[in-house]
């Protein structure tokens, strides 16, 4: 495993390094924030020209059989302009909380009425945005086989393999990533095999379960370089990390708006945000996308403590630099 990593972060050292972040509007209203704000000093301020958006069913096709995009537009318009590449989510299941994003009227009727509903909504998404100079790739149903965490109402390899095909058919060009679905273990054997592989990485948690208290997994960055490195030689295709965990995960089911800065601090700080960029790196993936950067901006702009947003507006600044 260890040979397998080293040869990984080898052979992809000369690649050059891009740091990202995923952005949620609906995420940054929750913290009070104003998301065309947010995602402005994202880019502007923090520096980052690669950004991971959302296309939420529920936000989409909130009346059957009629699409508003108008929640995305704004997105791709600010990217556009600012020369940012976006890597847009797609599928029922996409980032944060209760991840499967289903619309309220299809949650009322059956599997075999709401997927054909889907599949045209995906259509519709991939149909609106393939021309656009920003889209750089797509990331279809985020981690699709999680079952433990979500609340998600089918797990269908078939489902998951007929989305693929018709994105492909709808758009051949751009580059299409599946998610592997666990932080630390598995590789991914069956279909379908996308043109790249994506995988999260989380350091440390609140264990509700046994120890009751925040968690540091144990595993070293070269870990991760090997399960990169096992798909590249078992899958012929390269993996990036989609979600790098860069924000607090507050004790018991406490909301992390609720949570006082010090025991957000328990679980990431300044220091350990520093450390975390670090660590990714260190993986030898070359593309690595941040989780949190609107609880960053939000510790800035409404409880006057920049020490995070300073910490990745400095990674950011080393990123591009060198590229």
């Amino acid at each position: 495993m260890y040979g397998i990593a080293q040869w990984y972060i080898a052979s992809s050292r000369q690649q050059p390094l891009q740091l990202g972040a995923t952005f949620i509007p609906d995420y940054a209203e929750s913290f009070g924030l104003d998301p065309q704000d947010t995602l402005k000093a994202t880019i502007t301020d923090l520096g980052v020209k690669r950004l991971r958006l959302v296309s939420y069913w529920e936000n989409g096709e909130t009346k059957r059989g009629t699409y508003d995009f108008s929640f995305l537009d704004w997105q791709f318009k600010m990217a556009q302009e600012h020369g940012v590449k976006v890597s847009l989510a797609i599928g029922l299941r996409q980032p944060r909380w209760p991840e499967c994003h289903i619309p309220a009227w299809a949650e009322k009727i059956p599997k075999s009425q709401w997927e054909p509903e889907l599949m045209k909504y995906i259509a519709a998404v991939v149909d609106r945005y393939k021309n656009n100079p920003a889209l750089d790739s797509y990331q279809l149903e985020n981690e699709f086989f999680l079952k433990v965490f979500g609340i998600c109402p089918d797990f269908s390899r078939d489902r998951l393999v007929a989305e693929y095909n018709l994105v492909k058919q709808h758009d051949p060009h751009h580059t299409l990533v599946v998610s592997m679905s666990n932080n630390a273990i598995g590789t991914p054997v069956g279909q379908p095999t996308p043109d790249m592989w994506a995988i999260s990485v989380y350091k440390r948690v609140w264990d509700k379960t046994i120890t009751k208290r925040y968690f540091e997994y144990p595993i070293p960055a070269w870990y991760y370089a090997f399960r990169a490195g096992w798909v590249k030689i078992t899958r012929g295709h390269d993996s990036f990390i989609h979600e790098l965990q860069a924000e607090a995960w507050p004790a018991a089911d406490m909301a992390i708006q609720d949570a006082p800065i010090a025991e957000q601090n328990k679980s990431l700080d300044a220091k350990r945000l520093k450390d975390r960029f670090k660590y990714g790196r260190a993986t030898g993936m070359r593309t690595i996308d941040l989780w949190g950067v609107e609880w960053w901006y939000w510790r800035k702009v409404k409880l006057n403590d920049p020490s995070l947003w300073d910490v990745a507006k400095d990674a950011y600044s080393q990123a591009n630099s060198v590229q």
